[in-house]
């Protein structure tokens, strides 16, 4: 077989159902995608069950089973952990590593308006937060860590020297749960905070619930009339004045390689913490791709590097934000986006290329529908697109298409050894 790369792209929340705004389409069926379309065309699709039936994923468990490594008889380190290590943070071994969110509540009833702060939180406000936070928030005996990441998002790490922090303690987000260290959303978007609380008798479980409890209760004091907020209201902005906590980790990840799983080169075009936290973990050499909007950017970095490596992992976000909204005309547009300018000027690109053979594999994490604003296990369309492959009755790259493509319906940790047994049995 001639050289060949393959390029592994993964749509943030691309999955939907259909919504009354489109025709009773879903986003992807009712967007003009002529360049995705191209790719389709040349292969065969399926679909995907990222994690397992009945699991409404978050990315970093659903993006791990999606490169192959599937949780399902070990319990999973957590998403606070990945991110930890996605940003930098010194993270040991019997630390406590949470994901959390900026938020507003109401501080007396400690109800919540909105678990995002509106969802505008700009650079200047996150760093200022954490600085207050940084500065006023005091536990006896323990070091914390604090970092904001992209917009609404944060990453905490909790230390007490000489102590496990143990990682059975209940999320203050009560939007997502956990189960067996995998963060699961659930159907709803409000509700009350705290306390969080430990999920066994064990001591060191307890004393984080105790931490986290200690930590909420502080930062609500410190930034309920502080000046970012003075600032953001006067703007009609609504206040962050809550960090809601989930996805608690402890223990540092130890997985195999994926070089060496696949016996392939990987490198990956990411712009997201947890993203970056999953590269460094399996081993993948980790290209920055700009914010997460820079669509062009991403296709131009990713051409740079085509020479590099055999597999290029590129995970773009967009379509997920839309499906948290519920805005499903706005995620239309944004696949047309992302359409227009990511895969129309990578199949540009590649088309001068001598002597190597390009191979898409295009999926996505998990579905976000518009109608439920909200992570759901409903399966992801999958294409495996290329010259040599015999293709089937595909023309494009949505969920009604897939669910009568040859690849049938296949689990997240599947689709890269489906998609490589095609390419190998691939004659040169």
């Amino acid at each position: 077989m001639n050289q060949f790369k393959i390029i592994y792209v993964l749509l943030d929340g691309i999955g939907d159902l259909p919504h009354p705004d489109l025709n009773y389409l879903t986003p992807l069926e009712a967007a003009y995608t002529p360049n995705l379309d191209k790719i389709a065309r040349m292969g065969v699709s399926g679909q995907v069950v990222s994690v397992g039936d009945g699991i409404a994923p978050q990315s970093d468990i659903a993006v791990f089973n999606m490169l192959g490594y599937n949780f399902k008889d070990v319990e999973y380190f957590g998403r606070g952990v990945v991110e930890c290590i996605g940003c930098g943070i010194d993270f040991m071994e019997g630390d406590l590593a949470l994901r959390g969110n900026f938020a507003t509540i109401d501080p007396t009833s400690k109800k919540i308006l909105d678990r995002r702060a509106g969802r505008i939180v700009t650079e200047a406000d996150s760093s200022a937060i954490c600085n207050l936070v940084r500065d006023n928030v005091k536990i006896e005996g323990i070091e914390f860590s604090i970092e904001p990441t992209i917009g609404h998002r944060v990453v905490l790490r909790f230390r007490k020297k000489g102590t496990t922090l143990g990682e059975k303690v209940t999320n203050t987000d009560p939007a997502y749960d956990k189960k067996d260290g995998i963060g699961i959303a659930l159907d709803t978007s409000g509700g009350d905070i705290y306390v969080t609380r430990s999920k066994s008798e064990n001591a060191n479980s307890q004393l984080s619930s105790d931490i986290i409890n200690q930590f909420s209760d502080q930062v609500i004091e410190t930034l309920d009339s502080c000046s970012t907020n003075s600032n953001r209201k006067e703007k009609n902005l609504l206040p962050i004045n809550c960090i809601l906590l989930r996805d608690a980790g402890n223990r540092y990840p130890h997985l195999q390689n994926i070089n060496d799983k696949y016996n392939l080169n990987f490198a990956s075009l990411v712009d997201m913490p947890v993203e970056i936290g999953i590269s460094q973990i399996l081993g993948m050499t980790a290209y920055n791709s700009g914010s997460p909007d820079e669509y062009e950017l991403k296709a131009r970095e990713l051409l740079k590097i085509i020479n590099n490596h055999d597999v290029f992992y590129v995970h773009i976000k967009g379509p997920d934000e839309f499906g948290h909204d519920g805005n499903a005309k706005g995620k239309k547009r944004n696949i047309e986006d992302i359409d227009k300018r990511f895969f129309k000027n990578v199949l540009e690109g590649i088309s001068s290329l001598i002597g190597t053979q390009i191979y898409f594999i295009i999926s996505g994490d998990h579905s976000t529908p518009c109608i439920k604003k909200a992570h759901t296990d409903d399966p992801i369309p999958l294409i495996v697109s290329g010259r040599g492959i015999i293709t089937d009755s595909t023309t494009r790259f949505t969920e009604s298409n897939s669910k009568k493509g040859s690849i049938g319906k296949i689990y997240g940790y599947q689709v890269l050894d489906t998609a490589l047994k095609k390419l190998k049995n691939l004659k040169s």
